[in-house]
């Protein structure tokens, strides 16, 4: 009679374990997904800092390069600066559209749910529907 709550208090100890067990694996499994996450956030935000710049100071050539350019069409020298600003907005917004779009696809790739802790408690979900 004694070997009875002898076994139920050994499956208690280690029901215990086995779930310490999982919410250690949970726990190391999240930090490794928000440090992907924090890493794929910095490179978008560091991406668009260099276009922003790279923007500014292309929009200034661009617009003097378009300038001497049209010089022989009579048209204003507004009007030239004017067309070499349109001509690199357009350059640097699929510029900028592609590195973000890189960046959201490696993020989304990566996955909210942590793989192992899943994989280990579908096994554990079949084990117990095994021992039922």
């Amino acid at each position: 009679m004694d070997a009875l709550p002898s076994l139920f208090a050994r499956l208690g100890d280690q029901l215990t374990q086995l779930f310490d067990a999982k919410l250690s694996l949970l726990r190391i499994e999240l930090k490794e997904e928000v440090a992907t996450y924090l890493r794929g956030t910095g490179m978008i935000v560091a991406g668009a800092v260099v276009v922003l710049i790279g923007f500014a100071l292309l929009n200034v050539a661009i617009a003097f390069l378009v300038s001497m350019i049209f010089e022989s069409v009579r048209i204003s020298q507004a009007a030239r600066y004017a067309l070499g600003f349109v001509i690199t907005a357009g350059l640097y917004l699929v510029v900028g559209a592609i590195v973000i779009l890189k960046a959201k696809n490696r993020m989304a790739k990566q996955g909210i749910v942590p793989p192992k802790t899943a994989t280990e408690l579908e096994r554990d979900k079949e084990w117990l529907k095994e021992q039922a």
